[in-house]
Parts: structure tokens; C-alpha cells; sequence
């Protein structure tokens, strides 16, 4: 399936609102895009028309955007657009959302500190014993048993 990928410039319009559900944790907010165009006669900058996008986080993502964004400030986000048309009390409402990959503060408008989020170990994966990868003695032949384990071959790939 073909998506739009789009990659938005604009600033947070809402608190990001942060859920825990069956399917894991998701945050939205609303961002706000506003084009600027130059205004010849005025000779300056004028804003123009502005879009309003919702946007959604998952799962770590969603956990990073809510403690991360405050309202007003500038961000980039990069995800999969969705455009959707409604029907309510007979009027039709078109929304777009955007499906969130990747979310920042826009470093062209400020500064921003970086801290990396540590993330316990799964328990399932900590509680696995380590395969072992070893080959059993007696099984890789007299010839590979003279060559010693450090000089065991593998198996050539097949392309």
C-alpha cells in the first residue's frame, strides 16, 4: 500500500494528551502550520492561511512527545497523512492526521537538550537462557575435532 509521507513545520497548539492502551501508549496533540508569504506592498512578512493537523504518537514515540512538548513550541514532525471526511449533523468535516514516524523541535527557531530515555529490559527476554550455539562434540566429524572449536568453519551462504 502506497502512503503519503509528509514532514510538517509548525508549532503545538494543544497539550499533548497521553493514554495507556490495550495496544500500548498513544499521544496526540494538534499542531498549527501557518504560511508566511512576502508582502510586497507592506514590505514585510505576512502570515497566511492556517492548517491544523492532529497528530499521533505510538508507543515510545507517545511517551517521548508527552514529556517533551509544550504549547507554542515549534516542531517538525514526519509521519503518514490522513485525510478523512465526515458527516455530522449534516454537515461534512474534513480532518487531516498525521500518523507520527519522527517528532522535534524545530533547531531553526531555538535550542533544545537532548536526553536519551533509559529503557528497562523486557522481562520475558531477560528471563531466556542464552542459546547455546556450540556444536556437540561428535556431531561436526573427526575432521573439525583435529581443527580445534576456535577454527570450527561455517557453512558457506548460498546466494
Amino acid at each position: 500500500m502506497n502512503e503519503t509521507m509528509v514532514c510538517v513545520v509548525g508549532n503545538v497548539a494543544t497539550r499533548p494528551v497521553f493514554r495507556e492502551l490495550a495496544n500500548g501508549p498513544s499521544a496526540r496533540f494538534r499542531l498549527a502550520v501557518t504560511s508566511r508569504y512576502w508582502d510586497r506592498e507592506k514590505n514585510a512578512w505576512t502570515d497566511g492561511h492556517t492548517n491544523f493537523f492532529t497528530v499521533w504518537a505510538n508507543r515510545q514515540l507517545a511517551a517521548n512527545v508527552s514529556g517533551s512538548l509544550e504549547v507554542g513550541e515549534p516542531v517538525i514532525v514526519q509521519g503518514r497523512l490522513k485525510v478523512r471526511t465526515d458527516v455530522r449533523e449534516g454537515q461534512s468535516w474534513t480532518s487531516a492526521d498525521i500518523d507520527a514516524v519522527a517528532v522535534g523541535h524545530d533547531m531553526a527557531r531555538g535550542t533544545s537538550a537532548f536526553r536519551r530515555v533509559n529503557r528497562p529490559e523486557p522481562a520475558a527476554a531477560a528471563a531466556r537462557p542464552e542459546p547455546d550455539w556450540e556444536t556437540p562434540a561428535g556431531e561436526s566429524g573427526d575432521r573439525d575435532q583435529e581443527q580445534g572449536p576456535a577454527r570450527h568453519k561455517e557453512p558457506a551462504a548460498v546466494t
